[in-house]
């Protein structure tokens, strides 16, 4: 019983690490957005995300909606992930912060499949990936950092 109850508490966290993690890429790329329209002769779109924030402030559905297609489009890609990282004990934060750059950049291509071919979308998937980067960084410090489904040595002694 105590093996179910632990396998059960590491679903949990996983999936409470994937929905802050997600949350957070989301800060962080309109972060990476803000400060890159600052630097001289960026692109006129970059100045555009410095009032995404505000909008999906102002009107919650937005946000919702935005935060949920993140869901949608990087949610199969990471359970893929996060079970391996279960399943082989994985509790490298590079690790976890490779394996969200690639989730997110995977999920920029569902929506954007023809962007290796436009050169002008090849900065917003770096982007995006590097906001993955931050997000699997965090769902290591939820998650990641007891990843396993079996439980260490010592707990099982306790």
């Amino acid at each position: 019983m105590a093996v179910v109850g632990y396998v059960l508490k590491r679903i949990l966290m996983v999936l409470a690490g994937y929905l802050v993690a997600v949350l957070v890429g989301l800060i962080s790329l309109v972060v990476i957005y803000v400060a890159l329209s600052a630097l001289p002769n960026a692109p006129s779109y970059f100045e555009l995300m410095q009032f995404t924030p505000v909008a999906v402030l102002v009107v919650p559905p937005l946000g919702m909606f935005v935060y949920f297609l993140t869901i949608m489009v990087t949610g199969t890609q990471t359970l893929v992930f996060a079970l391996i990282a279960e399943l082989f004990s994985l509790r490298s934060f590079w690790l976890h912060m490779l394996f969200g750059g690639a989730a997110a950049a995977a999920g920029f291509m569902l929506l954007w499949p023809d962007a290796p071919d436009d050169p002008e979308r090849w900065a917003d998937l770096s982007i995006i990936a590097a906001a993955g980067l931050v997000a699997g960084f965090v769902y290591w410090l939820i998650a990641g950092r007891d990843a396993g489904f079996r439980r260490p040595l010592v707990e099982r002694l306790g």
